[in-house]
């Protein structure tokens, strides 16, 4: 019997590994039913080399849980260990076996899962003793036992083992006594395990019978050693994709179509992504995509492997050329990882221009559930950006589809502005904007509906990328402002008229929380609304970014603006224009006078107060006495119109209608525009 120090640098390495050194207890299991699978696939290579000519036998992995002996163990009939091997890669921490072995094999040995020799000593984490019983392949090998009972200080001895192979034995600790139920350890195999390429066993397979589940002799396998990835594309039906997909994803509905990675050169890549049907709201989970190193499952924290707008996706994806550290749960950022990045991201774009072209029909049919996944890349990706441009659609308010370059020939001869800017007319809400859609198509135009939650970065996304274009939201402006051009219609009223016309509507108008109201006037078609209200296209733009980037709390407790537009072409506009200047004109002519002649009186001072020898004194005084006049008239004027419109039933009635249309009258006002239109019927 031998006894030693583990070759360690420090005396502290085990409070390190307990610790530190694995992001969670559990892996312990994957360690080391991964170090089993790398003995097993050792010995098929050495074999197959014919390095090993002995009969291999049953090549599987075995998980026993011994709850009344407080054991878990691991065996395997693999390569086996005599004491130079213990002694090289058990007492030589961080010295990995796997390592050596690949650079003998690189050629056929890639299916070694190890890179590190840490792996064992996960065992520890949970363990008070660990145990391990080995005998080696090579012929005239001596069994041996080392035990550690988590200090430096081991013991190691031959003993009689009739059968190739090792057996790690645990000696549960008692804060870990959960890794003695077999539902636990069944589950931590189908999590890591599940698709390692050697039969895992743990426990029997167990029959229903008189009134309990018992359990048979047949082994209980966990694993499917020939998961769908590693199959040829062409071997494979779609029903074996959805299969498998319902295996990953059990109670989701059937995804939409998937793409199968299989690459070997810069690189080595497989696996399947899979598009689910993308609720309304971008539900991005950090957990759809597992990836897996040679059928070892190591992480569904993915990011960096799969560009991020991806993990809407998911799936599996398989290689063994992705970075990890010691503990094989966190991936390090390198070029390789880069550049499997930006292979998946070239597949998912090749994939979908392909689908495109062979169908467009059903392309169009899939648009609605794949766009926020194709506007989440784009906005996200450059080069996903360039390579979505050819498929990327536009929907229309009447569900027609356009790729950019076609609804660019469709609307730039009518919907190009006296500035040269193509305009794409928008609705974000086909029911609430109803009226502005139509007036909007009533001139002509294309409007398209751009309500999804992306929308408000796409539309400024487009706007720095495509030539000379602006985006507007249907209702922004009056149909005839939206896109403005050189013969547009200028209000023919007279300055009075202008005034007595916006001092009418705005002092009738309602008074709404954090909402300001401007009043314009606007010679609209005589068939258009007497007036509507719109919603500066920056402002609204400004708010709606406010309320999703905390850093534009600015412009969040800014009120929401609006204009109400007065249509001096309408007919019962005409009418409150021409009844007010035959009941207040009057009244208000001489008032305007008095006040266009003090306005007179205060330029010419003011050109006096420039002379080289002015009293500046005096003038400034009587420059101030007759501006306080002017404020007096024309709160004098204001008063006489303000009192005029409060008895104009039409007034109130056109500003409310124009509220209703865009959803701004509530409350009071709703309830007393409903008993006024009562009373006028």
């Amino acid at each position: 019997m031998a006894t030693g120090k583990i070759g360690v640098t420090t005396e502290n390495i085990f409070p390190v590994i307990k610790k530190f050194l694995y992001s969670d207890h559990e892996i312990f299991l994957r360690e080391l039913v991964s170090n089993a699978i790398d003995a097993t696939q050792k010995l098929k290579t050495l074999s197959s080399f014919g390095d090993f000519k002995g009969e291999l036998g049953e090549m599987n992995v075995k998980v026993t849980v011994d709850k009344k002996n407080g054991t878990l163990t691991i065996s395997d009939h693999g390569i086996g260990m005599d004491a130079d091997d213990v002694d090289k890669y058990i007492n030589q921490i961080a010295f990995s076996g796997a390592e050596e072995f690949l650079a003998k094999y690189k050629d056929t040995a890639n299916s070694i899962i190890g890179h590190f020799g840490l792996g064992f000593y996960s065992a520890f984490m949970v363990s008070k003793k660990v145990e391990i019983r080995s005998l080696s392949y090579k012929d005239g090998a001596k069994g041996i036992q080392w035990v550690c009972d988590g200090s430096p200080e081991y013991e190691m001895k031959e003993i009689d083992k009739t059968e190739r192979g090792t057996d790690i034995i645990l000696y549960i600790d008692d804060d870990n006594k959960e890794f003695l139920e077999q539902s636990r350890i069944d589950t931590l195999l189908k999590k890591y395990c599940r698709f390692l390429p050697v039969p895992v066993i743990s426990g029997k397979e167990q029959e229903w019978k008189d009134g309990k589940y018992v359990d048979t002799d047949k082994d209980k396998v966990i694993n499917a050693t020939e998961p769908l990835w590693t199959k040829k594309p062409a071997d494979l039906k779609d029903e074996d994709y959805l299969k498998f997909y319902h295996e990953l994803r059990p109670g989701e509905e059937d995804p939409m179509f998937w793409i199968h990675l299989n690459v070997d050169y810069p690189f080595t890549l497989t696996g399947i992504l899979y598009f689910p049907k993308i609720k309304s709201n971008i539900d991005i989970q950090h957990n759809r995509i597992q990836l897996y190193c040679n059928q070892v499952y190591v992480t569904d924290q993915v990011e960096g492997v799969v560009p991020e707008f991806m993990m809407l996706m998911q799936g599996v994806i398989d290689s063994p050329d992705i970075p990890l550290n010691v503990s094989r749960s966190y991936l390090q950022a390198d070029q390789q990882v880069k550049k499997i990045s930006s292979y998946i991201s070239k597949k998912v774009a090749e994939k979908l221009d392909k689908m495109f072209k062979d169908n467009r029909q059903e392309f169009e049919k899939k648009w609605d559930d794949i766009e926020v996944f194709i506007k989440y890349g784009m906005l996200t990706d450059e080069k996903f950006y360039d390579a979505s441009k050819k498929f990327f659609l536009l929907k229309d308010v009447n569900d027609s589809y356009y790729t950019l370059e076609e609804y660019r020939k469709l609307v730039e001869a009518n919907q190009t502005d006296k500035e040269g800017n193509i305009i794409y007319l928008y609705a974000s809400d086909k029911s609430n904007q109803y009226s502005y859609i139509q007036g909007a198509e009533e001139k002509g135009y294309n409007v398209l509906l751009m309500n999804g939650q992306l929308d408000q970065h796409i539309v400024g996304m487009f706007e720095s990328k495509l030539e000379k274009t602006r985006f507007v939201r249907v209702d922004s402006d009056t149909p005839d402002r939206l896109i403005s051009k050189a013969d547009d219609k200028k209000a023919d009223i007279t300055p009075m008229e202008a005034d007595m016309l916006t001092t009418i509507f705005r002092t009738q108008l309602p008074e709404i929380k954090d909402t300001n109201i401007v009043v314009e006037y606007n010679a609209l078609s005589e068939n258009d609304s007497p007036a509507v209200v719109t919603q500066n296209e920056m402002m609204r733009r400004m708010k709606d970014m406010a309320a999703m980037q905390p850093g534009m709390n600015f412009y969040g407790q800014m009120p929401d603006m609006y204009s109400l537009v007065i249509n001096t072409e309408h007919k019962a506009v005409k009418e409150i224009i021409k009844d007010a200047e035959e009941s207040i004109g009057g009244e208000i002519e001489p008032i305007r006078k008095e006040t266009e002649s003090f306005n007179s009186q205060i330029s010419e001072l003011r050109e006096k107060l420039s002379e080289k020898d002015a009293d500046k004194n005096t003038l400034n005084k009587q420059i101030s006495d007759l501006e306080a006049e002017v404020t007096k008239n024309r709160s004098k004027e204001e008063e006489i119109i303000k009192n005029y419109a409060a008895d104009i039933d039409n007034v109130k009635q056109i500003i409310d209608l124009a509220l209703l249309q865009n959803g701004l009258l509530k409350g009071e006002a709703l309830s007393a525009f409903i008993r006024r239109s009562a009373s006028l019927l």
